[in-house]
């Protein structure tokens, strides 16, 4: 009777979302539960039983959920190149030739292969197993292979996002691949996939476009096989098994009770002569361990449960870690090798001084701008593009600036400082009027945009530091009266300077404004509060930069007023915030927060997909370095040390940078997995990598 009655007070708890999340129940092993297409064979409904919101895991297939998406998407269907001598066909399989035992078996054949799909449960979860078999006469190749996985990974609203929508963490380990679908909530259930024969080596992006859903989804997933060589009567197969788990520490001890192993890294990004320590958990039976790098083999050693292996980084750029590990199978790591932080920045500082700062008579004279890495020269916007306003002379540009308003703290120079001086004059007196409304280009016709208002006010308080001429002070305190009495107190914006911008007011003696401002960011405070986890949409419907920028106010707030109520709701939201971010073993996806729209909108390609990293995903670096700071846990600290430090692939040796990196192995059929050539906005990935490194807010 005792355990009723706490069983419905947590409940209850749990309703009135005094747990932090919308809705819980207590989670135990649960099964995973499917429904099957019956003319096509494909999935269409993935749940987990005992689950309060019922959610289906999979996109709908049926257009109800996008027009766009149809039957022809369903999970287990796919694709591949049939290459039979000197011919090459691009073929799917969609529709079945026989559907057996209840829909257990479907048969499908695409010229002379027959693909078998096999589904079943075992315990608790649900095995599916993929044969490829050869039934004609000659060897056959299938190269780029892929099965449809459409996860629910889309952005309608907050509460369907935090309820019923996932993030999908993908990892194309060869034998040892898995994706940790974890609900946007943070909440369990969540669903798990580990590959348990065969291998996944990549993955792409389908339905992916400014007219289909635009930045608010992450489009169909396909998991990559290798490439199959095929003798007559031959077959290949791959099987994976789906099953629930509790969170990111139970999903990898189900991955290794299920015969997989688990792979992990001290860190992703070294500095050239660092050591690596790399550990393979799970190949407890295993008696041989070696890893790979550049043909150069290394044993491993074993240290209680775990293979552990130590090399030194001693050559720049990516480093492949390849791992064999039990009868022929494969695993790895991927790692970046950079010849020093410290210089690494100051090669940046340099390139931006030198090269993306506008000269000449043009009336955005000392701006800094994007830069063409590919026509070495700065891009004037002035070429027909998806979105001018993404590629202008202010808004996220500003970044370049605060960067530089930093590192001077740090190493002061005469050619910083003035070039500081010449930016801070173009953003007051060409973007900003004379009420301090503050646009983006120097025609001031495009958007007037909330975001510019924390960015233009956090330099300004930045330069009131490095001179002490208290009219920057005003400057920063004024535009953020602006954009408070333009937007309001509920706008989540990206950065907003709480703890600078007020200790940069006391420092000035600014009494009255200091009061002003302590008013404004709790009122914010209190709306953000009063939201909770019913964020409002901006830019778009739901993301992490949406999240995260939160929590960093709710915890400066907390640091400068010392009120409870703010660090308990930073609390309560962490584990939404948590829920976008990868655990892979790749410096690309480790801590990094899913996102998947900035190639388009402010790279040279306009392309689609996940950008792994994206600099934005700094942002939960700093939430996570606040959050150590106000509870005094460190192992928060650790994980935005790894963001902020993953996020250093963006920046080259020669002081070039890029926006973004397209991390699928294709989108939409075009080829991913590479750094777009403008050097745009990344800048605000170093600005939160010193706040981390230094603690220079």
């Amino acid at each position: 009777m005792k355990k009723k009655k706490v069983k419905r007070k947590l409940l209850k708890l749990c309703s009135l979302g005094l747990l932090g999340i919308t809705v819980c129940t207590p989670v135990m092993a649960q099964q995973i539960n499917y429904q099957a297409n019956p003319r096509t064979g494909a999935l269409q409904a993935l749940t987990i039983a005992g689950d309060p919101q019922g959610m289906n895991w999979l996109v709908a297939t049926d257009g109800s959920q996008y027009s766009w998406i149809k039957e022809n998407y369903g999970w287990g269907l796919g694709y591949f190149t049939q290459i039979k001598g000197n011919r090459q066909d691009e073929v799917h399989w969609n529709v079945p030739v026989e559907i057996r035992q209840g829909g257990k078996e479907i048969i499908y054949f695409t010229g002379d292969i027959r693909i078998l799909v096999k589904r079943y449960m075992r315990d608790e979860d649900l095995v599916e197993e993929y044969i490829f078999r050869n039934l004609g006469n000659e060897h056959i190749s299938l190269a780029d292979i892929g099965i449809y996985t459409p996860f629910n990974d889309n952005y309608p609203n907050s509460q369907t996002c935090i309820n019923a929508r996932t993030n999908t963490h993908i990892w194309e380990g060869d034998n040892a691949a898995y994706v940790n679908a974890l609900r946007m909530g943070g909440y369990a259930p969540h669903l798990g996939l580990v590959v348990t024969k065969g291998a996944v080596k990549s993955y792409e992006i389908w339905e992916r476009g400014n007219d289909k859903a635009n930045s608010h989804t992450r489009g169909i997933i396909a998991l990559n096989l290798p490439d199959i060589q095929l003798e007559p009567g031959k077959e290949y197969s791959i099987s994976w098994r789906l099953f629930s788990h509790k969170g990111i520490d139970d999903f990898q001890q189900k991955v290794l009770e299920k015969g997989s192993v688990f792979v992990s890294c001290n860190k992703y990004v070294f500095e050239k002569g660092e050591t690596a320590r790399i550990e393979l958990a799970g190949a407890s039976v295993v008696q041989k361990c070696i890893v790979k790098k550049n043909s150069i083999i290394t044993p491993m050693h074993k240290e209680g449960d775990k293979w552990i292996a130590e090399i030194v980084m001693d050559q720049l750029g990516e480093v492949h870690l390849d791992i064999s590990y039990g009868t022929n199978k494969q695993t790895h790591a991927t790692c970046l090798v950079i010849s020093n932080v410290d210089s690494l920045i100051q090669k940046r500082v340099d390139f931006i001084l030198n090269h993306q700062q506008m000269k000449g008579s043009d009336r955005r004279k000392d701006a800094f701008m994007v830069y063409d890495n590919e026509k070495n020269e700065i891009y004037l916007n002035n070429t027909p593009n998806c979105n001018p306003v993404d590629r202008d002379e202010g808004a996220e540009r500003v970044g370049m600036g605060v960067l530089l308003a930093k590192y001077y703290q740090l190493h002061p120079s005469s050619e910083i400082k003035e070039s500081l001086l010449r930016y801070t004059k173009f953003l007051r007196n060409r973007l900003q009027e004379s009420d301090y409304k503050t646009f983006s280009s120097v025609d001031r016709k495009g958007r007037n945009r909330a975001y510019n208002y924390a960015w233009v006010s956090e330099l300004y308080f930045q330069m009131y530091g490095i001179t002490k001429d208290k009219q920057y002070a005003v400057d920063g305190y004024k535009t953020l009266r602006s954009m408070f009495r333009q937007f309001g107190h509920g706008f989540y914006a990206i950065g907003i300077p709480v703890r600078l911008g007020l200790q940069m007011l006391k420092t000035a003696g600014m009494q009255t404004e200091y009061e002003t401002l302590k008013n404004d960011y709790i009122r914010v405070g209190d709306t953000f509060v009063k939201n909770g986890l019913n964020y409002p949409a901006s830019e778009v419907n739901y993301e992490q930069s949406i999240v995260a920028p939160s929590i960093m106010f709710l915890l400066q707030l907390y640091q400068e007023t010392g009120i409870q109520k703010y660090l308990d709701e930073a609390k309560r939201q962490m584990s939404v915030l948590e829920a976008f971010a990868g655990n892979q073993p790749s410096y690309h996806l480790n801590e990094i927060a899913i996102r998947h729209w900035d190639g388009y909108w402010f790279g040279k390609r306009e392309m689609w997909g996940d950008t792994f990293p994206h600099y934005w995903s700094t942002l939960s670096g700093a939430a996570f370095y606040l959050y150590a700071q106000c509870t005094g846990d460190n192992s928060y600290k650790k994980r935005a040390e790894n963001v902020v430090r993953n996020n250093l692939c963006l920046f080259f040796e020669d002081g070039r940078a890029s926006c973004a990196y397209i991390y699928p192995n294709r989108v939409n059929g075009m080829k991913g997995e590479f750094y777009d050539p403008y050097a745009n906005d990344q800048d605000w990935a170093l600005v939160y990598y010193l706040l981390v490194s230094d603690n220079i807010y």
